[in-house]
């Protein structure tokens, strides 16, 4: 899985630019503040961070979020949030092997899941954070996903038909093309934010151009387009696969708030309530090869309290590129798991029970 290079995003950055006038640089503040005494060290590292033609903090190239710790702390770290040196070479090996792909021992059904050998993955995956945390959720300060609210209604009604649909695509006996996942009809995948590692193509390509900043995802076909210049939100009847976003700058920081996301299964995180679910997202250029990236999700109808994880991304070696991602296999296949369901169904085989209700398709 080697980089994709997205030259039509690259073109639509600079047409942008062309068609945008360049934003006055800020001004440095001269109001002193309580944090007076680490101003001189703040304006340093300001001074040293590169800078667009415009002024902003450059936030472009190709960055990899690939790593091995997990979202969620797994309880075998006994609750501590940074490990020792130590114990974090442990924590390392452990992931490490779990992860691996070239491993041959387990039941057969862990064999075939490791079918796509280490040659396919992403061998940045494969080690921790240097900070030695154990979660990459920062906040609650337990490093685990808040507590799930009760679902009720019409969206109790959802889950339950979307699970009966799931039930028959894993019987080989789906009823149409919508009981397939999203991910599996090649429409969205990990392309929607927020941004977490997986096994593969977890690179990032940022453009910026005045008033606009646009990120690629290697993951699938996906340009996220992302207004700095201070216009509003779409109507909130007007949504989208990858949600609706609005960035501006705090200092160093891109601060992006994205809402108006589609209702379909799988794009929001954890199958949120898309009404009521929204993102804040944070890009600081930490030094020449890092860039922090956190998020935090926000839905009070899903989770009890918000939650907030940062992952660091990696710069990876200009000189490679990143290729186009084509998704098509089940776009092709779609036909034959559809006639090989009637094909069992004429031959009397039955998939799970019939759904509780009258199937529920969202927007």
């Amino acid at each position: 899985m080697k980089h994709r290079f997205l030259t039509l995003i690259g073109m639509l950055a600079m047409a942008i630019a062309v068609a945008q006038s360049p934003a006055a640089a800020q001004a440095p503040s001269t109001v002193v503040s309580k944090k007076a005494a680490s101003g001189t060290a703040s304006k340093a590292a300001a001074a040293k961070s590169p800078r667009t033609p415009w002024g902003e903090p450059d936030i472009q190239g190709v960055w990899n979020d690939a790593t091995s710790t997990p979202l969620q702390r797994p309880a075998s770290v006994g609750g501590k949030d940074v490990l020792n040196d130590e114990e974090a070479e442990e924590f390392s090996k452990e992931l490490e092997h779990n992860l691996t792909r070239d491993r041959r021992d387990g039941p057969a059904s862990v064999d075939v899941n490791r079918a796509y050998n280490e040659h396919w993955m992403d061998a940045r995956r494969l080690h921790a954070t240097e900070d030695r945390r154990t979660s990459l959720i920062v906040d609650p300060p337990d490093g685990r996903i808040p507590a799930l609210v009760p679902l009720t209604g019409e969206r109790a009604e959802v889950k339950k038909a979307r699970s009966y649909a799931n039930g028959r695509f894993l019987a080989g006996l789906p009823d149409s093309v919508f009981d397939f996942s999203l991910p599996v009809r090649c429409i969205i995948r990990t392309d929607s934010p927020p941004y977490l590692p997986t096994i593969y193509n977890n690179d990032f390509q940022i453009y910026q151009s005045p008033g606009f900043v646009v990120i690629a995802p290697e993951m699938i076909h996906s340009a996220r387009i992302i207004p700095t210049d201070g216009r509003p939100h779409l109507p909130s009847d007007l949504h989208q696969w990858l949600g609706d976003s609005r960035g501006h700058w705090e200092g160093d920081t891109l601060v992006v708030n994205t809402t108006n996301f589609r209702t379909d299964e799988g794009v929001v995180f954890g199958n949120a309530n898309a009404a009521t679910y929204k993102i804040t997202e944070r890009f600081t250029r930490v030094d020449a090869n890092t860039l922090s990236y956190e998020f935090t999700v926000e839905d009070p109808t899903t989770w009890v309290r918000p939650w907030t994880a940062r992952i660091p991304w990696t710069k990876i070696d200009p000189g490679e590129q990143m290729y186009e991602y084509a998704c098509h296999e089940d776009n092709y296949d779609l036909v034959h798991f559809l006639s090989g369901a009637r094909q069992r169904e004429r031959e009397g085989k039955t998939g799970p029970p019939p759904k509780p209700a009258d199937r529920i398709f969202d927007n």
